[in-house]
């Protein structure tokens, strides 16, 4: 009973820091890497699909990333999606590449980007919080069901908020590792 208990909070709790991670690789560093364009959605056929779908994203150098749509009349589409997306990108077509040149970051706009992270990883704490307390609900009913006693209640609890400190560690880590980046010229 609290390997379960134990076994979900650990499984939900990791993907929070997961989720984390997946949210800070949006906020956008000085680099250009694809996976800044992943939550493009581009309109194809009539319904939104995300930009990996219709399109190759590499990134031709550190400053710049290239877009080949894999179909020529979609170049339009895909370079109305890019610009319309709110990471404030220009990008350049050249037949049917369309070239998305990454502005320099200025060191307002680097802290601005900080305080995003932080916020986000706050989210991840408090998410990574409500799964504990969901998990120690869940031991005190089974302790009021009479499944467990109250000495497993307690050593399951202190299981559970071990998983939570680890998880907020994991959460601190991500955060510490994206301000590095977002600070490095």
């Amino acid at each position: 009973m609290i390997d379960d208990i134990k076994k979900d909070a650990a499984e939900r709790m990791g993907k929070s820091v997961e989720a984390l991670t997946h949210e800070l690789a949006k906020i956008r560093t000085g680099r250009a890497h694809p996976s800044l364009l992943d939550h493009v959605m581009v309109s194809y056929y009539g319904s939104d699909v995300p930009i990996r779908q219709v399109a190759n994203v590499s990134a031709e150098d550190a400053r710049t990333l290239a877009v080949t749509p894999w179909e020529r009349n979609m170049v339009q589409a895909v370079e109305k999606a890019i610009m319309q997306c709110d990471l404030g990108l220009n990008p350049n077509t050249a037949g049917t590449v369309i070239r998305v040149p990454m502005p320099p970051l200025t060191e307002e706009r680097r802290r601005d980007l900080i305080k995003v992270a932080r916020h986000e990883a706050e989210q991840a704490r408090v998410a990574v919080r409500n799964i504990r307390r969901d998990a120690n609900h869940e031991l005190k009913e089974a302790v009021k069901e009479k499944m467990i006693s109250e000495d497993d209640e307690r050593r399951g609890q202190e299981l559970i908020q071990k998983l939570t400190d680890q998880s907020i560690k994991d959460v601190d880590a991500v955060l510490a590792e994206k301000e590095a980046d977002l600070m490095s010229i």
